[in-house]
């Protein structure tokens, strides 16, 4: 898979108007990859890191990205002390994620729960609204349940970076007229994580972490502990 380094240019005005709205974002991530190419059958995911000045962004994919076909305007200009151009590029091979390993974890998620609705029968059916979990131990606990069907197990972690995103998507036709918005609730979880399972651990490296992957959530990144 390749991942790649973006540092993202604030005064650019196309980059403050996609730090506050990640379906734009997500459209401009997209450009890099040939036309027709969904998201999910790539394995793209994304995360934005605004705690550092300038913003970083690191993008995560089975194909190789175009980052050229970006307006050179976006990015930030490279640093004569920094090794590394931008935007940085590299292939990544040979994941070692032996079983009990421990590993320092990051994870800008969108923890939330389907609502469940009855049927006029009494039988339970849930429907695609989705309600945020904003509670930390609600977080938390969420993290635990995906560990344990991703193969991991949360040995420390710290919830922070609270966001909330109002998103509007205009629909496709000759009114264009706007659908409903669409709220995004994320968080940041880092911390160190215990693997228990190799193949589901691989997996959700490459596949992402929970809803929401294409406004930038899902991106599980690992180190050393």
């Amino acid at each position: 898979m390749y991942l790649s380094r973006l540092i993202l240019n604030p005064r650019s005005r196309q980059v403050r108007k996609e730090l506050a709205n990640p379906y734009d974002l997500h459209r401009t991530v997209m450009r890099a990859f040939p036309d027709g190419v969904r998201r999910e059958n790539a394995d793209i995911l994304y995360r934005l890191e605004t705690d550092r000045n300038p913003p970083l962004l690191l993008v995560q994919s089975e194909i190789e990205p175009a980052w050229d076909a970006l307006d050179p305007g976006w990015l930030y200009p490279a640093s004569p002390f920094d090794p590394l151009p931008n935007p940085a590029v590299r292939l990544v091979e040979g994941l070692h994620l032996s079983n009990g390993r421990i590993l320092q974890f990051r994870l800008v998620a969108n923890p939330s729960v389907k609502k469940v609705r009855r049927n006029p029968d009494g039988a339970r059916r849930k429907n695609g609204n989705r309600v945020p979990l904003v509670r930390e131990a609600r977080q938390i606990s969420w993290l635990q349940e995906k560990g344990k069907k991703h193969g991991f197990r949360v040995l420390q972690v710290l919830v922070t970076d609270p966001r909330k995103y109002t998103l509007w998507k205009r629909a496709r036709g000759e009114k264009a007229k706007k659908n409903p918005p669409i709220t995004l609730f994320t968080v940041r979880f880092d911390g160190i994580l215990q693997i228990t399972d190799p193949e589901a651990f691989q997996r959700a490296i490459r596949q992402g972490i929970g809803p929401s992957k294409a406004f930038g959530c899902g991106l599980l990144s690992v180190a050393p502990a």
